[in-house]
């Protein structure tokens, strides 16, 4: 059965859906299903979340069930931090930006690649590394990136498959994968490469890279991404103007789709379902049963 949980009528809160930093702390509160969205896809129990969060195992139970109406903010508080300490995720980061620690981004082999200027660097400097170094540019800060596996060039290639021929037929937007450089904030701070892009306003196409937001981006978590994609991006992608945010999950089998708008939602689905694309207005769809089964090609039955 797909599991398709919308957020509520206020809209999508996701606590870092602001711009001032000294409001980050007093605004970090999700709702009742986002909270349920975000525990599913970390794949935790009740149990972890009880352990995690200091709540009773109990309550937790009664709120995921949805038995008490109206729990306490502060026991939802509770269960948000614990959620998001599971990515080590700060809710008040000194710099205004929302950003994993640099260590998660450096093996030990990797030592001459650290930088020393990190929040200063710009896209001058982006353009300076070599070639087959693979990394963002977000806010100043130079964040590293490990090459995709089969798996996930897989999933990006497949859905991106899907999703050409709409684009085809009505010839308004274009669908682009990586790597594909986006200046999202049409600063010198910000340079990303999302796995797959939809464009619809040709005058953003540069050639050399997109300049501005995308109408639909997806990115296929990685180990080396995750908290990336699932937080920073999230909230870079929402104040940048983009339409639609998909983060595929291939640990979880799960899909979360935002559609940011006046009234965002937050949806949830798995690989068993044939996900609408948003702003196809649910004209057309990816099948993810179809990507499911390409990613077990080879495998013994």
């Amino acid at each position: 059965m797909a599991i398709k949980n919308h957020s509520s009528k206020r809209g999508l809160n996701l606590g870092i859906y602001v711009q001032d930093p000294d409001q980050i702390q007093e605004a970090a509160i999700l709702t009742i299903e986002e909270l349920k969205n975000m525990k599913l896809s970390l794949g935790l129990t009740n149990q972890d979340i009880s352990d995690k969060s200091g709540v009773p195992l109990g309550t937790v139970q009664k709120i995921f069930a949805n038995v008490t109406s109206a729990p306490r903010r502060k026991t939802l508080l509770a269960i948000e931090k614990a959620l998001k300490s599971t990515y080590s995720y700060d809710p008040t980061p000194t710099a205004g930006n929302i950003r994993e620690s640099e260590f998660s981004y450096y093996s030990n082999h990797e030592k001459e690649n650290s930088y020393d200027r990190q929040g200063s660097y710009t896209v001058d400097d982006y353009y300076a590394l070599p070639e087959d170094r693979r990394v963002e540019l977000i806010d100043g800060y130079i964040y590293d990136m490990t090459a995709p596996t089969s798996h996930h060039q897989t999933i990006a290639l497949h859905i991106a498959s899907q999703i050409l021929p709409c684009a085809e037929e009505h010839k308004k937007c274009q669908v682009l994968i990586s790597p594909i450089d986006v200046q999202l904030d049409c600063d010198n701070r910000t340079m990303v490469q999302p796995d797959v892009v939809i464009l619809c306003d040709p005058a953003k196409n540069l050639n050399r890279c997109i300049y501005g937001a995308p109408d639909f981006v997806l990115e296929v978590l990685s180990p080396s991404t995750r908290k990336k994609d699932m937080f920073l991006k999230l909230h870079k992608y929402a104040d940048a103007g983009c339409r639609e945010y998909w983060i595929v999950d291939e640990d979880t089998e799960h899909v979360i789709v935002y559609l940011f708008g006046d009234e965002p939602h937050i949806h949830m689905y798995t690989f068993n379902d044939k996900i609408p694309v948003g702003i196809s207005e649910g004209k057309y769809a990816v099948d993810f049963g179809k990507i499911k089964e390409r990613l077990t090609w080879g495998q013994a039955e």
